[in-house]
């Protein structure tokens, strides 16, 4: 299942089930570029462009975070996610890496 939270609501949904950015899983989907400049904490580049890591999927466990720079890209890979384990709650954080830097969450550049 597919669903839609904006990004400023993901510490929220975290803390509801008793996670945090380092312990949930996020895929950031931008180009390794982009998510070098800047990330947020706890993000695991997966570049759309590359598909899906099935390694990573699969060692995964619940929820799966999926955001890119503004909300273009992200939709699109939670549909490639969706594809392959339909079972997954997978949500797109819209707003994107950009909407959590306007709402002052740590961004990590590396």
């Amino acid at each position: 299942m597919i669903r839609e939270i904006h990004v400023t609501k993901l510490a929220q949904e975290l803390a509801d089930n008793n996670l945090t950015t380092q312990t949930a899983t996020i895929y950031d989907v931008r180009d390794p570029e982009a998510y070098q400049a800047g990330h947020i904490e706890g993000a695991v580049n997966q570049p759309v462009n590359d598909g899906v890591n099935k390694d990573l999927l699969d060692a995964s466990e619940g929820t799966i975070y999926v955001l890119c720079g503004g909300g273009s890209k992200a939709p699109r890979f939670a549909n490639l996610l969706n594809e392959l384990d339909s079972s997954r709650d997978i949500v797109v954080l819209t707003g994107g890496t950009r909407g959590a830097k306007s709402a002052g969450m740590l961004i990590i550049e590396e």
